[in-house]
Parts: structure tokens; sequence; C-alpha cells
């Protein structure tokens, strides 16, 4: 099945932002913008859910950090600021 995409113009600091909702590496703009999507899905019927999901994810975010550091002493590029929620 041949799925349908696009191209969207996006500016720099956008992208930017899209990517400090990468969970892990190879994690595609697709997902990232589907899970963006739950959550506000979610803070419409139950604020408190939507919180709990970015909670998650920061968490999620965090291991998969770990794991590169462990691996690669030099994956900067992965690891979240601490304090970030």
């Amino acid at each position: 099945m041949k799925s349908d995409s696009t191209t969207i113009k996006l500016s720099k600091k956008t992208k930017e932002r899209l990517d400090n909702f990468r969970e892990y590496k190879r994690e595609s703009y697709e997902e990232i913008l589907e899970k963006i999507f739950g959550v506000l899905n979610t803070c419409r019927i139950n604020p408190q859910n939507a919180r709990m999901k970015l909670f998650k994810i920061n968490n999620r975010k965090k291991e998969n950090s770990i794991r590169i550091e462990k691996t690669d002493p030099n994956a900067y590029w992965f690891r979240c600021p601490r304090g970030d929620n």
C-alpha cells in the first residue's frame, strides 16, 4: 500500500521544537506530530491525562538518552536538558 505524503515548509525554530519531542533518534516527524496531536486531543477531554502523557514522553526520552550516552559518549545531540518537563 502506497502512502500519500507531502512536504511542508517549517522555520528552523519549529523544526528544532519538533526535534525536542523526539524520544529516539530515528523517530519520524509523522510519529512526533501524531504524538503531539494525541496529547492535544487528550487535553481537551482530560488535561490531567495529557500532563501524564507528557510526563511519560519526557521519561522515555531521558531513558533513551541515558542508553545512548552509555554506548556513545559523543551523542550530545540526544541529551535532555535537566528540568525539561
